[in-house]
């Protein structure tokens, strides 16, 4: 991958069917040219579900190696902001997602870039591209 501009944030699960190496995945990466992105609250929720399976060895010497070869997306002041944005819109259209899922959002969104995830949900995020496997 080239090591400029993040081409594709990936969600948790998007993360999970890299790790099985889920074929179904492929066509979808094969048409990114840049690096991947992956937001340090997926990186959190990868180690949650790490810690809960009976691979966790294997499956943490995976992700190191995997992290390593994508831009990290942490949180700064511009993500807070598009966070309390996307909040402030999910409620008043009665459509809420989980506040993880927000923060995710909100990096999309800070960073203008598609979101690589299996949750419809995404869909009701304005200003908010996904695509799916």
């Amino acid at each position: 991958m080239d090591s400029g501009a993040a081409g594709l944030i990936l969600d948790t699960n998007a993360v999970s069917a890299l790790a099985k190496d889920d074929p179904r995945i492929r066509p979808v990466l094969a048409s990114v040219t840049r690096q991947l992105a992956l937001p340090v609250v997926v990186i959190g929720e990868y180690h949650y579900g790490i810690g809960q399976s009976n691979q966790s060895a294997h499956l943490k010497k995976w992700l190191e190696a995997f992290v390593g070869d994508c831009q990290v997306l942490d949180i700064i002041k511009e993500t807070a902001q598009h966070y309390a944005e996307i909040s402030t819109e999910l409620r008043k259209i009665g459509k809420p997602i989980p506040d993880n899922d927000i923060w995710i959002a909100a990096l999309s969104r800070e960073h203008a870039l598609p979101l690589l995830s299996r949750d419809a949900h995404f869909d009701v995020v304005r200003d908010l591209k996904r695509l799916s496997w």
